[in-house]
């Protein structure tokens, strides 16, 4: 039934509220005087009002209230409240039913874009593959509403049907009251009728709103007509007029006590009820007819005052709300992404970005339009945080998975070296190993201690092995040690009285014992040697042999060492390519002061010192070059 929010015609008075937070207040155009002096009864009649619109505002809150309940709904959700509402009546759930569509298909929509979005870092010929995301409710959505079109179309077909109905009972009672007024002689008689057709005519409320105006004209004036010709004593009028005054005063006091109830929504409502109660009211005397009115105005206009401030609080709270939010979207916008590479960072930002999520959710709603506008904005950027940080963890997985097959051939190689007896090489090998090891980033936590583990334990595996073998051999080192003793001692003790051949015959044979005799303790090994060079340079310099000569006798005894120890082969390889990045050095050195010598001004005295400074230089390095090409020899010659 269509609510009309007007007063009585008997109230003489016009009124309109408009559901609207800016305008809630009441527009009074007052009480008139009656046309005619006849009776007392007919100065209670006057011309209609217009009636207020159907919607009320507590009704506009309510449907507001559904509609921001469904954009919580998800899908499943929604088909199910549908269905709930499609079994209760229509004109109870019609505007609810929309707003949980309009829900539905929005959503619908963002899920359609998302997918969209997924496809567009994509190459060209995977985009082309896009398919729109079936959607398992689509068709129970469309029956239900299909559903909802019919029992809509049925309701308002019975809607229409009834205000036309009600527009044939109105019209009847109209020609009911037309016939008491066509027989005046028997008027009175005809009173009990006319006061219960009346009511009926009250009662009736649903008709076409083009008749309404028409409607109420027609019984205001057939009313005054009957009044007018109704002679009746001046005791049941002012009956009348006490009884409707009683209950007038009884609207006026529930109105004032209205301004105390804390609700103002509640009260306005209640309000709107007492003024519909109001128009139900017959007259009451003439005399206190624009007392009493003022009386309820008066009170009308306290709740409308407040119902009014009511909205615009929430107006500001709103604005407010939409300030807070605004920040909020900026402070999540301003994280730069690209600096967050690191673990800790990216959870550090996480914090802050869990942070404002739950300052958003404890700030109030906005004006409806922008609080959406201002949700889809905070959440585009709440997705590309979370969805950069899910592509930065992915990219550092990958990256741990990598270095974890890094270390597991690195344990491979340590396994696969463990047993060897080639103390030197295997060791120097596993060191680098234990360099690279380091030098490879993280694993998955869950496989760090295991690989850990593994490679170490290859690694102590060797080196324990290597401990117990040389071990062994330090008692045969230090025999080694005595012997080279003895031999740097013979060497000192040869007879400095012996001519030069049999002098060096002697000496070449302790340097072949030197050489037969194997390694000594490593602490002690430059020391020793050093002992037993100087014990060869006395006797070349006695001799008169050249320092060249002499230092490629001393270099041929170690080539004869490296070739017969262990792994003489690779050994003679390391040496020969040590050997050759001195050799390459020196001649860069050389290269060097041979450029320089161009720039020397010899004009001076300081000049011509550091030209022969340079002479010399150079000359020593010429002479290191020859030895050096001559060790590469022997160790060429060993190796052919």
């Amino acid at each position: 039934m269509e609510s009309q929010n007007i007063l009585s015609p008997e109230d003489n008075m016009e009124e309109k509220v408009v559901p609207n937070s800016s305008d809630t207040n009441l527009e009074v155009k007052g009480e008139t005087e009656a046309k005619t002096e006849l009776e007392p009864e007919t100065a209670e009649l006057s011309s209609p009002v217009e009636e207020m619109p159907q919607e009320s505002v507590d009704e506009g809150l309510t449907e507001e209230s559904e509609s921001t309940a469904a954009e919580h709904l998800t899908r499943e959700q929604i088909v199910e409240r549908i269905k709930e509402l499609l079994e209760m009546p229509m004109e109870e759930v019609k505007d609810k039913i929309e707003g949980l569509k309009q829900s539905y298909y929005k959503q619908r929509k963002n899920e359609i874009e998302e997918a969209h979005r997924a496809y567009e870092g994509k190459p060209e010929e995977e985009r082309g593959n896009f398919q729109i995301p079936f959607d398992s409710l689509e068709e129970t959505l469309k029956t239900l509403l299909n559903l909802f079109k019919e029992k809509k179309t049925a309701y308002l077909e019975m809607l229409e049907k009834e205000k036309t109905e009600n527009l044939a009972r109105k019209q009847a009672i109209l020609d009911e009251i037309k016939k008491y007024l066509q027989d005046p002689d028997n008027i009175g008689k005809y009173y009990n009728e006319f006061k219960e057709k009346q009511q009926e005519f009250k009662e009736i409320v649903n008709v076409p709103a083009s008749a309404v105006s028409e409607l109420w004209k027609t019984f205001q004036k057939n009313c005054e007509d009957f009044y007018d010709l109704l002679k009746i004593h001046k005791e049941l009028r002012d009956y009348d007029f006490k009884k409707n005054f009683e209950q007038k005063t009884s609207l006026c006091e529930q109105a004032e006590a209205l301004a105390d109830i804390p609700d103002v929504l509640e009260a306005f409502k209640t309000l709107q009820r007492l003024h519909e109660e109001w128009r139900g009211i017959g007259p009451v005397a003439k005399e206190m007819r624009e007392e009493i009115w003022t009386r309820f105005k008066n009170a009308s206009t306290v709740i409308n005052k407040r119902h009014q401030e009511y909205f615009e609080t929430i107006k500001a709270k709103e604005h407010a709300n939409e300030e807070a939010k605004t920040a909020l979207c900026e402070e999540i916008e301003a994280i730069d992404l690209s600096s967050l590479q690191s673990f800790s960072a990216w959870e550090e930002r996480t914090k802050e970005v869990l942070g404002l999520q739950e300052r958003w959710k404890a700030t109030g709603f906005a004006s409806r339009k922008i609080n959406t506008q201002l949700f889809e904005r905070f959440r585009k950027s709440c997705d590309l945080f979370f969805t950069h940080k899910a592509e930065y963890y992915k990219s550092v997985k990958e990256n741990m998975s990598a270095n974890l097959e890094k270390k597991k051939a690195l344990c491979e190689e340590a396994e696969a070296l463990k047993d060897s007896t080639d103390w030197r090489t295997v060791s120097d090998r596993l060191i680098e190993i234990q360099k690279e090891w380091r030098t490879i980033g993280a694993v998955p936590r869950k496989y760090s201690d295991a690989i850990w583990k593994r490679f170490t334990e290859a690694c102590d595996h060797f080196f324990e092995r290597r401990k117990q073998e040389f071990s062994s051999k330090k008692g045969a080192e230090q025999e080694n040690l005595a012997a080279k003793q003895a031999v740097v001692e013979k060497i000192k003790a040869i007879d400095e009285t012996l001519d030069k051949e049999e002098g060096l015959t002697q000496l070449r044979a302790l340097m072949a014992e030197w050489t037969a005799i194997g390694h000594v303790p490593f602490k002690e090994k430059d020391k020793l040697r050093k002992q037993y060079q100087e014990a060869l340079d006395a006797h070349f310099k006695r001799w008169n042999i050249k320092d060249v000569r002499s230092r490629l006798d001393m270099y041929s005894n170690t080539v004869e060492e490296l070739a017969s120890s262990d792994q003489a082969q690779n050994k003679l390889f390391r040496e020969r390519e040590r050997l050759m990045r001195a050799y390459e050095g020196i001649k860069s050195d050389l290269q060097t002061y041979q450029n320089n010598m161009g720039f020397l001004n010899v004009s001076s005295k300081s000049g011509n010192k550091m030209v022969e400074e340079l002479e010399r230089k150079i000359e020593k390095l010429k002479n290191d070059m020859q030895l050096m090409a001559q060790k590469i020899g022997l160790i060429d010659e060993k190796l052919q």
